[in-house]
């Protein structure tokens, strides 16, 4: 049972460390995005891959950059209390679970047409070359 709890944990500080909400909030935004290029609601398996590629996406992308800014977090009074620099999660855990995500997102997005696939080295780069 405390193995249990402990995933918990950790799962509750990666989410707040992402800032989940953050993702939810910018849904919106990419749904407006989706309904202007099909001109109306797409379907919901569109709508259904959508999501999961932009929550998914977005979790990469804050996961990596959390990584990438520990040491600079550590040093930072206002930061170093975030969930790496203070050691509440493990460096591991995090990577672990921005691959996933970029996994997750790469295999959503190669369910849309042909072009969302083509351009997913744009964001990716983006968001690597932002950290």
């Amino acid at each position: 049972m405390s193995a249990l709890l402990e995933c918990k944990s950790r799962v509750r500080l990666f989410l707040e460390m992402i800032k989940i909400e953050h993702s939810l909030f910018a849904l919106p935004f990419a749904y407006l995005g989706l309904f202007l290029a099909a001109k109306g609601f797409p379907g919901f398996r569109i709508f259904s891959i959508v999501t999961l590629a932009m929550v998914s996406f977005r979790t990469f992308a804050m996961a990596f950059n959390r990584l990438a800014d520990r040491q600079i977090d550590a040093r930072n009074f206002r930061t170093r209390e975030r969930a790496l620099p203070a050691g509440k999660l493990r460096a591991s855990f995090v990577g672990g679970a921005a691959v996933f995500s970029l996994a997750v997102f790469i295999a959503s997005t190669a369910q849309l047409p042909p072009l969302c696939l083509k351009l997913v080295p744009v964001p990716i780069a983006l968001a690597v070359f932002y950290s």
